[in-house]
Protein backbone atom coordinates (compact mmCIF):
# COMPACT_ATOMS: atom_id res chain seq x y z
CA UNK A 1 0.00 0.00 0.00
CA UNK A 2 1.51 3.38 -1.15
CA UNK A 3 0.96 6.25 1.22
CA UNK A 4 -0.64 8.32 -2.05
CA UNK A 5 -3.48 5.80 -2.50
CA UNK A 6 -3.59 5.40 1.72
CA UNK A 7 -4.05 9.28 2.48
CA UNK A 8 -6.78 11.08 1.37
CA UNK A 9 -7.33 14.72 0.30
CA UNK A 10 -10.54 15.26 1.29
CA UNK A 11 -10.34 13.13 5.05
CA UNK A 12 -14.35 14.03 5.61
CA UNK A 13 -15.15 13.14 2.41
CA UNK A 14 -17.16 16.58 1.54
CA UNK A 15 -14.80 18.10 -1.10
CA UNK A 16 -16.97 16.95 -4.60
CA UNK A 17 -20.50 17.77 -2.39
CA UNK A 18 -19.38 21.05 -1.33
CA UNK A 19 -18.07 22.09 -4.36
CA UNK A 20 -21.13 20.61 -6.04
CA UNK A 21 -23.04 23.03 -3.44
CA UNK A 22 -21.38 26.18 -4.21
CA UNK A 23 -21.99 25.87 -7.93
CA UNK A 24 -25.79 25.04 -7.37
CA UNK A 25 -26.04 27.75 -5.00
CA UNK A 26 -24.06 30.51 -7.05
CA UNK A 27 -26.59 29.53 -10.14
CA UNK A 28 -29.27 29.53 -8.66
CA UNK A 29 -29.98 33.35 -8.31
CA UNK A 30 -29.15 33.65 -12.38
CA UNK A 31 -31.89 30.66 -12.58
CA UNK A 32 -34.26 32.45 -10.91
CA UNK A 33 -33.34 36.14 -12.87
CA UNK A 34 -34.12 34.02 -16.60
CA UNK A 35 -37.19 32.74 -14.89
CA UNK A 36 -38.34 35.71 -13.76
CA UNK A 37 -37.69 37.80 -16.95
CA UNK A 38 -38.93 35.43 -19.43
CA UNK A 39 -41.92 34.78 -17.28
CA UNK A 40 -42.72 38.97 -17.23
CA UNK A 41 -41.84 38.70 -21.22
CA UNK A 42 -44.12 35.96 -22.18
CA UNK A 43 -46.68 38.09 -19.84
CA UNK A 44 -46.79 41.38 -21.30
CA UNK A 45 -46.21 39.85 -25.31
CA UNK A 46 -49.80 37.91 -24.43
CA UNK A 47 -51.50 40.82 -22.97
CA UNK A 48 -50.66 43.51 -25.45
CA UNK A 49 -51.75 41.24 -28.20
CA UNK A 50 -55.04 40.48 -26.50
CA UNK A 51 -55.57 44.19 -26.07
CA UNK A 52 -54.74 44.96 -29.22
CA UNK A 53 -57.51 42.01 -30.36
CA UNK A 54 -60.06 43.06 -28.02
CA UNK A 55 -59.78 46.62 -27.49
CA UNK A 56 -59.21 48.37 -30.77
CA UNK A 57 -61.73 50.76 -32.13
CA UNK A 58 -63.66 50.65 -29.34
CA UNK A 59 -64.57 52.94 -25.68
CA UNK A 60 -62.91 51.92 -22.57
CA UNK A 61 -64.21 48.79 -20.66
CA UNK A 62 -64.88 49.38 -17.41
CA UNK A 63 -63.02 46.75 -14.44
CA UNK A 64 -63.87 48.37 -11.36
CA UNK A 65 -66.41 51.43 -11.74
CA UNK A 66 -64.47 54.94 -11.16
CA UNK A 67 -61.02 53.01 -10.52
CA UNK A 68 -59.79 50.52 -12.84
CA UNK A 69 -60.99 50.01 -17.15
CA UNK A 70 -59.00 49.08 -19.67
CA UNK A 71 -58.15 50.93 -22.90
CA UNK A 72 -55.64 50.82 -26.25
CA UNK A 73 -53.37 53.45 -26.64
CA UNK A 74 -50.26 53.52 -28.28
CA UNK A 75 -47.20 55.25 -26.47
CA UNK A 76 -44.38 56.92 -28.44
CA UNK A 77 -42.59 57.53 -24.91
CA UNK A 78 -41.29 55.67 -21.83
CA UNK A 79 -43.56 54.15 -19.00
CA UNK A 80 -46.40 55.52 -18.03
CA UNK A 81 -46.32 57.74 -21.66
CA UNK A 82 -43.11 59.96 -20.36
CA UNK A 83 -40.88 61.55 -22.45
CA UNK A 84 -43.22 61.06 -25.63
CA UNK A 85 -41.21 61.37 -28.77
CA UNK A 86 -37.48 60.12 -27.98
CA UNK A 87 -38.78 56.89 -28.86
CA UNK A 88 -35.30 56.23 -30.26
CA UNK A 89 -33.40 57.62 -27.29
CA UNK A 90 -35.65 55.25 -25.07
CA UNK A 91 -34.73 51.79 -27.06
CA UNK A 92 -30.96 52.94 -26.61
CA UNK A 93 -31.48 53.04 -23.00
CA UNK A 94 -33.59 50.03 -22.71
CA UNK A 95 -30.18 48.23 -24.14
CA UNK A 96 -28.39 49.88 -21.84
CA UNK A 97 -30.17 48.34 -18.88
CA UNK A 98 -30.60 45.23 -20.77
CA UNK A 99 -26.44 45.14 -20.74
CA UNK A 100 -25.96 46.04 -17.49
CA UNK A 101 -28.46 43.63 -15.60
CA UNK A 102 -26.29 40.71 -17.90
CA UNK A 103 -23.16 42.29 -16.47
CA UNK A 104 -24.62 42.29 -13.07
CA UNK A 105 -25.70 38.79 -13.28
CA UNK A 106 -21.92 37.47 -13.17
CA UNK A 107 -21.75 38.41 -9.52
CA UNK A 108 -25.03 37.62 -8.39
CA UNK A 109 -25.94 36.05 -5.37
CA UNK A 110 -29.06 36.85 -4.03
CA UNK A 111 -32.21 35.12 -5.00
CA UNK A 112 -34.23 39.22 -4.00
CA UNK A 113 -32.09 40.74 -6.32
CA UNK A 114 -32.56 37.84 -9.09
CA UNK A 115 -36.00 39.08 -8.79
CA UNK A 116 -35.14 42.35 -9.24
CA UNK A 117 -33.25 42.50 -11.76
CA UNK A 118 -35.53 39.85 -13.70
CA UNK A 119 -38.31 42.38 -13.67
CA UNK A 120 -35.94 45.27 -15.05
CA UNK A 121 -34.48 42.34 -17.49
CA UNK A 122 -38.40 41.87 -18.35
CA UNK A 123 -40.04 45.10 -18.50
CA UNK A 124 -36.88 46.27 -20.72
CA UNK A 125 -37.29 43.71 -23.37
CA UNK A 126 -41.40 43.46 -23.44
CA UNK A 127 -41.34 47.35 -24.30
CA UNK A 128 -38.48 47.22 -26.11
CA UNK A 129 -39.89 44.59 -28.36
CA UNK A 130 -42.84 46.95 -29.39
CA UNK A 131 -39.70 49.35 -30.34
CA UNK A 132 -38.37 47.35 -32.70
CA UNK A 133 -41.58 45.58 -34.08
CA UNK A 134 -44.23 47.89 -33.94
CA UNK A 135 -45.01 50.55 -36.55
CA UNK A 136 -43.44 53.40 -37.44
CA UNK A 137 -40.39 51.27 -37.71
CA UNK A 138 -37.31 49.70 -35.63
CA UNK A 139 -36.16 51.36 -32.65
CA UNK A 140 -39.17 53.64 -33.44
CA UNK A 141 -42.06 51.63 -32.87
CA UNK A 142 -44.71 52.84 -30.76
CA UNK A 143 -45.66 50.63 -27.06
CA UNK A 144 -48.92 49.37 -26.33
CA UNK A 145 -50.64 50.35 -23.03
CA UNK A 146 -54.04 49.77 -21.79
CA UNK A 147 -54.45 49.42 -18.10
CA UNK A 148 -55.76 52.60 -17.27
CA UNK A 149 -56.28 53.21 -13.42
CA UNK A 150 -58.22 56.51 -12.78
CA UNK A 151 -55.65 59.37 -12.41
CA UNK A 152 -52.82 57.69 -13.40
CA UNK A 153 -51.48 57.08 -16.55
CA UNK A 154 -52.26 54.26 -18.85
CA UNK A 155 -49.50 51.72 -18.30
CA UNK A 156 -49.02 47.89 -19.28
CA UNK A 157 -47.58 44.47 -18.10
CA UNK A 158 -43.79 45.44 -18.78
CA UNK A 159 -43.83 48.92 -16.85
CA UNK A 160 -46.03 47.20 -13.93
CA UNK A 161 -42.81 44.62 -14.26
CA UNK A 162 -40.26 47.66 -14.01
CA UNK A 163 -42.04 49.52 -11.19
CA UNK A 164 -41.98 46.69 -8.89
CA UNK A 165 -38.66 46.02 -9.32
CA UNK A 166 -37.39 49.51 -8.81
CA UNK A 167 -39.68 49.43 -5.24
CA UNK A 168 -37.89 45.59 -4.17
CA UNK A 169 -34.53 47.11 -5.35
CA UNK A 170 -34.91 50.29 -2.69
CA UNK A 171 -36.61 47.81 0.37
CA UNK A 172 -33.38 45.16 -0.28
CA UNK A 173 -31.14 48.21 -0.38
CA UNK A 174 -32.62 49.62 3.04
CA UNK A 175 -31.89 46.13 4.37
CA UNK A 176 -28.37 46.68 3.25
CA UNK A 177 -28.52 43.48 1.11
CA UNK A 178 -25.98 43.71 -1.56
CA UNK A 179 -26.22 41.31 -4.84
CA UNK A 180 -24.10 38.81 -3.44
CA UNK A 181 -26.51 37.96 -0.89
CA UNK A 182 -24.34 39.26 2.32
CA UNK A 183 -25.08 42.46 4.02
CA UNK A 184 -23.13 45.78 4.10
CA UNK A 185 -20.52 45.91 6.89
CA UNK A 186 -20.50 42.13 7.48
CA UNK A 187 -17.04 41.72 6.60
CA UNK A 188 -15.86 43.81 9.95
CA UNK A 189 -17.96 42.68 12.39
CA UNK A 190 -16.11 39.29 13.24
CA UNK A 191 -13.24 41.65 14.35
CA UNK A 192 -9.90 41.01 13.36
CA UNK A 193 -8.60 38.97 16.59
CA UNK A 194 -6.99 41.67 18.16
CA UNK A 195 -7.11 41.62 21.67
CA UNK A 196 -6.95 37.89 21.50
CA UNK A 197 -4.25 36.15 23.95
CA UNK A 198 -1.14 34.57 22.38
CA UNK A 199 -0.60 30.74 21.58
CA UNK A 200 -0.06 29.63 24.72
CA UNK A 201 -0.27 32.67 27.42
CA UNK A 202 -1.43 32.38 30.81
CA UNK A 203 -4.08 33.59 32.69
CA UNK A 204 -2.65 37.14 32.41
CA UNK A 205 -2.21 37.21 28.64
CA UNK A 206 1.69 36.61 28.86
CA UNK A 207 3.31 34.79 26.65
CA UNK A 208 5.73 32.66 27.80
CA UNK A 209 9.64 33.28 26.32
CA UNK A 210 12.36 30.88 25.82
CA UNK A 211 15.36 31.52 28.03
CA UNK A 212 19.33 30.75 28.37
CA UNK A 213 19.59 27.10 27.00
CA UNK A 214 16.16 27.27 25.64
CA UNK A 215 14.64 26.40 29.12
CA UNK A 216 10.85 28.08 28.87
CA UNK A 217 10.74 30.49 31.34
CA UNK A 218 7.39 33.47 31.65
CA UNK A 219 8.12 37.08 32.66
CA UNK A 220 8.65 37.31 36.71
CA UNK A 221 5.81 37.65 39.07
CA UNK A 222 5.27 41.46 40.69
CA UNK A 223 6.35 42.36 43.68
CA UNK A 224 9.37 40.50 43.54
CA UNK A 225 11.70 42.95 42.42
CA UNK A 226 12.32 41.25 38.85
CA UNK A 227 13.69 38.46 40.13
CA UNK A 228 12.47 34.67 38.49
CA UNK A 229 13.42 31.76 37.82
CA UNK A 230 17.31 31.75 36.37
CA UNK A 231 17.77 35.03 38.93
CA UNK A 232 21.05 36.03 40.08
Amino acid sequence: MTIGSSVSEDPVGRGSAATSGGVGASRRPVVTLTAAAVVILLLDIVTKHIAVAQLSDRGPVNVIPGVLDLQLTRNSGAAFSLAGGATVVLSLVALAVIAVVVFAARRLRSVGWAIVLGALLGGALGNLTDRIFRAPGPLRGHVVDFVHLHHWPIFNAADSAIVCGGILAVVLSLLGIGLDGTRYGDSGEAGSGAGEAAPGADSRGVAPVAGDGGVIRADPPAGRGGVGPGGP
